[in-house]
């Protein structure tokens, strides 16, 4: 049974809910108040339930098979490239510098494909996802039975921007198990050489890994809210898929213009690239911290205006 046939046959409606659309579903008059335990359960199932919804679709299933193909796609460049000695050519910065090190070890490859895939592929996955959080409910109808559910409006939005949260998490571990795969294959694996010229166990550097695909994923929180945010201000799955991509691709290109580095530190990408000094000794944390608080703004203001939009907004699809 769907979650619209489990709502719909509790015989509610969103009109049933306290004082209208802009109150929690568990202060309705004349019924209990749910226990803090109920609450939690409602909670988990909703959680649970949006996991489900967000990993079973095609769509999500083809976008992490897109970013599990673009290491692929590095790596035998690079090893097609390395043939016979030849080495491959960096910046010395950022994503060129992993590429260079990629034939000397592996390891490096999953450096590279984050590096790689963070500028665009990844985020536009995370602004698929969220921008079809609430919107795509409400396409396709669903929206109204879901609020029906006693866990009320705000506990429904959370739930989606963690099952958004958790994609971003698995979207940026896909991208790096499937570089650690071929990494390994194509290339030897060593003592890692860092970006500062010093060099670490391969355990260290297996570490310092772990530590880049959290930071990859902890940058993409403020782009989630943004993107659900959007998606509460339209009934348009599609639309709101493509205002949270088209502004992402707006903003990178403002990023990049060096006549506007007034706002760019203002501009959630733009610290991205900061999770390549965690390869260097010591860590530099000054722009990953700058990075992290700036997530941390975009996700409290866009996730406010979200809550803000969402539980006072009248459900009619």
């Amino acid at each position: 049974m769907s979650r619209a046939e489990t709502a719909a046959g509790t015989g509610l409606h969103d009109d049933d809910r306290a004082g209208g659309p802009g109150q929690d579903g568990d202060r309705t008059p004349g019924r209990t108040q749910a226990s803090p335990a109920t609450r939690a359960v409602w909670s988990l199932g909703l959680f649970g339930s949006e996991l489900l919804i967000v990993f079973r679709r095609a769509r999500t299933l083809a976008l992490l098979g897109v970013l599990a193909g673009v290491p692929v796609l590095v790596g035998t460049a690079v090893r097609i490239e390395t043939r016979g000695g030849r080495s491959v050519g960096g910046n010395g910065g950022g994503g060129p510098a992993f590429l260079e090190q990629i034939s000397n070890n592996g390891l490096f490859l999953a450096f590279a494909s984050l590096a790689a895939t963070l500028p665009f592929f990844l985020p536009m996955a995370i602004g698929v996802v969220a921008g079809d959080a609430v919107a795509g409910e409400a396409s396709t109808g669903t929206l109204r039975y879901l609020l029906v559910v006693p866990a009320g409006r705000t506990r429904l939005l959370l739930a989606k921007y963690a099952s958004v949260l958790a994609f971003c998490v698995a979207a940026t571990l896909v991208v790096v198990l499937s570089a650690v795969i071929v990494g390994f294959a194509l290339f030897p694996v060593g003592d890692v050489t860092l970006l500062s010229g010093n060099t670490v166990p391969l355990s260290d550097g297996i570490l310092r890994g772990l530590l880049i695909a959290l930071l990859v994923a902890s940058s993409l929180i403020g782009l989630a809210a943004l993107g659900l945010f959007i998606s509460t201000l339209t009934d348009s799955g599609i639309g709101a898929m493509a205002a949270t991509v088209g502004l992402l691709i707006t903003i990178q290109i403002v990023d990049s213009i060096p006549q506007l580095h007034t706002v760019q530190p203002c501009l959630f990408p733009h610290y991205w690239l900061s999770f390549a000094d965690v390869m260097r000794a010591p860590v530099i944390w000054t722009g990953i911290v700058k990075n992290l608080a700036l997530q941390a703004v975009y996700a409290a203001v866009f996730g406010s205006a979200a809550w803000a939009r969402f539980t006072t907004r009248d459900i009619t699809a």
